[in-house]
């Protein structure tokens, strides 16, 4: 799984990650910017266009570990 995050407030709308990543990323309206928030492994080559295409750097992608039920260096 892979987490995305973008800084809506950064966002300008020139939607270069709705082109690159249409599962992912929509414009609404003329400047309103919809995205999954979380979206499979197998998108991870599109996310990587769309947020090097992203003119303003407002995109960010991390990948998601799986769960281990323990959690490390909370202590």
């Amino acid at each position: 799984m892979v987490r995305i995050a973008v800084d809506l407030n950064r966002c300008q709308g020139y939607a270069q990650c709705a082109f690159l990543a249409p599962e992912v990323f929509a414009l609404h309206g003329e400047e309103a910017l919809l995205y999954a928030p979380e979206a499979d492994e197998a998108q991870r080559e599109k996310l990587a266009q769309a947020t090097a295409a992203c003119p303003v750097r407002a995109i960010l992608v991390d990948a998601v570990d799986a769960p281990t039920g323990a959690v490390s260096g909370d202590r």
